[in-house]
């Protein structure tokens, strides 16, 4: 039986506000056994639904919300001052936005027992598949599949030829996606930074997926929602860089308190220095500049799209570039917060440990590294950028 395509009954916004407020309790209390246990458990995934962050991404045809990308970017930055594993996971409530390229039927199955459905992919390195009678034969191995182990539903990178081929692109690999039960699990997590994450390997072996549930990341949506039309794999870089942001403000937070406390030495505390007053004058300017320049431009590509117009490259470009500058400056924010936290903050049971770690793989990711620099001085002297930044 499938959705149906009415539209959804009124959101309750006390009640969700509610649920919100107890998933960053919860988050609180468990981030040491997230972190224990390299993923975020299946009965938290159950909460971050409750609180509609897995129905974020879903058409409202098929009862989502499909939530203004700011309105999503902020839950996940507040996720993340409490947890960055748990806010990078929560975060992959909006990669229901690259399903909306599987044909409206698929979608209606996908969504057949409600819209709060996890998905995760572990998409490189693509794998050839083979395509008979409209059935791809998946086998391989691919990496990074943050929270996999949580997920309803899971996508791996395949290319092949005929089927939907024709549509692939450099960085826009063909999506296959299948049942947990599909695909085995290789728990190899084995990290500094974002532990909690759950980014195993996923492997396949002959697994059966019909052409149907394919589709092309970044590919043309069925879907004709607002959301739809909002730049896809920019999308998906600015819910991770998000994430660095929420670090950097829980680190810079913390040496702001600490900045009250005597040292071990006797000497003045680091609120009365000039040099530390300094510092946290010019990260905090350094953080909620890269912080304003992101939304900014999230607030302005969405009018866009809203209004019904398809969003530029140039726009495209800007929103990649906003969210790389953001994981660069929010590592460099919790790099000085930890500097300026002295010998307290070498600590192993120390807060700062922790963002430090995660702070600093936030901009390793693909999306975020400092070659988006590159994709983006190219739009802006209007040259042709690297294949896949747009």
């Amino acid at each position: 039986m499938t959705q149906s395509l009415e539209s959804p009954a009124p959101v309750d916004s006390d009640a969700r506000a509610a649920d919100f407020d107890r998933v960053l309790s919860q988050v609180a209390e468990r981030r040491a056994e997230f972190e224990e246990k390299r993923h975020v458990p299946r009965d938290m995934i159950a909460e971050f639904k409750r609180a509609g962050l897995y129905r974020a991404g879903a058409p409202k045809r098929f009862g989502g919300d499909a939530l203004a990308p700011a309105e999503f970017l902020r839950l996940i930055e507040r996720i993340s001052e409490v947890d960055g594993s748990a806010g990078w996971v929560a975060s992959f409530g909006s990669a229901l936005v690259y399903l909306a390229a599987l044909p409206l039927e698929t979608q209606a199955e996908l969504y057949a027992d409600g819209p709060d459905v996890a998905f995760a992919g572990g998409l490189f390195p693509v794998q050839p598949a083979e395509l008979v009678d409209g059935t791809y034969r998946v086998s391989g191995r691919w990496k990074f599949a943050s929270g996999c182990k949580g997920a309803d539903v899971l996508g791996v990178g395949i290319k092949a030829s005929g089927g939907k081929a024709g549509q692939q692109n450099a960085g826009r690999p063909l999506t296959a996606v299948m049942r947990p039960e599909q695909v085995e699990i290789v728990e190899n997590w084995d990290v500094i930074g974002l532990r909690g994450t759950g980014s195993h390997d996923l492997v396949a072996d002959g697994a059966l997926v019909p052409e149907e549930w394919t589709f092309v990341r970044g590919g043309q949506p069925t879907v004709d929602e607002p959301l739809y039309r909002y730049p896809t794999v920019p999308y998906a870089a600015q819910v991770l860089a998000v994430v660095g942001l929420g670090v950097a403000r829980a680190a810079l937070d913390q040496a702001i308190a600490s900045g009250g406390r005597a040292g071990f030495t006797g000497a003045p505390k680091p609120a009365e220095r000039a040099t530390y007053r300094i510092a946290m004058g010019q990260a905090e300017a350094q953080l909620r500049s890269a912080r304003a320049f992101f939304y900014e431009t999230t607030g302005e590509v969405w009018a866009t799209v809203e209004a019904g117009d398809p969003a530029t490259p140039e726009q495209a470009s800007l929103l990649r570039l906003a969210s790389a500058h953001l994981a660069k400056n929010s590592f460099e924010v919790v790099r000085a917060a930890y500097q300026l936290s002295g010998i307290p903050a070498i600590t192993d049971g120390h807060p700062m440990q922790r963002f430090l770690r995660d702070a600093s793989v936030v901009p390793q990711h693909a999306f975020l590294q400092e070659g988006m620099y590159d994709g983006a001085g190219a739009v802006l002297m209007g040259v042709e950028p690297f294949p896949g930044y747009l």
